[in-house]
């Protein structure tokens, strides 16, 4: 029986070469539909038995294979959304088929609708699948390069305490707290939002976000300072399991109508919840924080997260300079008088003598 029915639906059921059952469904109620495909497989298999050819891998099997090997990842369920939406564009597509044009077309499609940094993360997708099917599962010789839109620098928006202070009092009491705490801790929003009274160890005053939890993937310590014990003992008894909750339930969303109200009763512009964590690492950073400790404390796990806030510390950069000065003045003292190096003459205000001392 090659071609049979069930439901509004034709199925395919037929046998290879090697004597191996293929029965799958041909996703369509038009029986010439489903004839054309079942002969094109049907061809497909002897070709590969009897000739020794290599499978046509659709997209399909890729995406299906790669979502079986990353189920693990913390951005599985976001790869599943994704690969939804990529699928009006490649259903079915063989592999060594798709182009590189054509997965620009769909990158200025997602670019439309969104933003190009939201495309690029659709295109990176493509592009992880495409190498493993080239590179591990050796399925394809080759993928397309695929080209990623130019995304500008990640911003970094804080607020002066005086600021937060005037946004904290605009704020109704349970968004004041949960706000206060994570200026306090910098945690990130989805950490705050779902704190669980089991992750806390308040006689210690110590705080964990589990790495499943964590955007970098590791576990996180927090010490929590005494603003943020405050606000956990306001807390304590509202609900047995979840920290901050609103009328009996957890809090789920921060980005509400009275949120934004606050912002313009506080003449904040600009600012988003996220920008809390900006703030408070700003914060630490403009009081004398290392860099390395505020890595830690933020849980980032690269280098390069931190040193966007380096800039903020010119203080700081110019008591580390000072050091090199002082070596110089303890071995040459008169080092510290600027004309006793220049050539008689020389005028100090001379242009262009900052690029030749660099």
């Amino acid at each position: 029986m090659a071609l049979y029915k069930r439901g509004n639906t034709w199925w395919i059921d037929f046998a290879t070469p090697a004597g191996e059952r293929v029965r799958r469904s041909a996703q369509t109620n038009d029986k010439a539909e489903a004839r054309e495909l079942h002969d094109r497989l049907r061809a497909e298999c002897w070709r590969i038995q009897a000739l020794g050819g290599r499978p046509d891998y659709t997209w399909d099997d890729a995406g299906y294979r790669w979502l079986q090997e990353t189920s693990h990842k913390r951005t599985h369920a976001d790869d599943i959304a994704k690969l939804a939406w990529l699928q009006q564009f490649l259903r079915s597509r063989v592999l060594t088929k798709i182009t590189r044009d054509e997965i620009g077309a769909i990158g200025k499609i997602k670019k439309a609708q969104a933003s190009g940094a939201t495309a690029n993360r659709y295109l990176a997708l493509v592009r992880a699948i495409m190498r493993k099917a080239w590179l591990e599962w050796e399925w394809i010789d080759r993928v397309p390069k695929v080209k990623l839109y130019a995304e500008a620098k990640r911003r970094v928006r804080w607020i002066t305490p005086g600021q937060a202070s005037a946004l904290l009092d605009e704020l109704p009491e349970h968004q004041r707290d949960i706000t206060l705490f994570a200026l306090a801790t910098g945690l990130r929003q989805g950490n705050v939002t779902g704190l669980d009274w089991s992750h806390l160890d308040l006689e210690r005053g110590t705080c964990w976000v589990m790495g499943d939890d964590a955007k970098g993937g590791e576990d996180i310590h927090v010490s929590l300072n005494e603003v943020a014990m405050a606000v956990l003992q306001r807390q304590r008894g509202k609900h047995e399991h979840f920290v901050f909750t609103y009328r009996g339930s957890p809090v789920k969303q921060v980005n509400t109508r009275g949120w934004r109200a606050a912002l313009r009763r506080a003449d904040i512009k600009d600012f988003r919840w996220h920008d809390l964590r900006h703030t408070w690492a700003s914060w630490l950073i403009q009081n004398g924080t290392p860099l390395y400790d505020l890595q830690e404390m933020g849980g980032w796990k690269s280098p390069a997260m931190v040193r966007r806030y380096a800039h903020q510390a010119p203080a700081l950069m110019k008591r580390h300079a000072a050091v090199v000065s002082s070596l110089l003045i303890d071995v040459r003292p008169d080092s510290g008088a600027l004309p006793c190096s220049l050539p008689q003459g020389t005028p100090t205000d001379a242009p262009g003598r900052a690029e030749a001392a660099g």
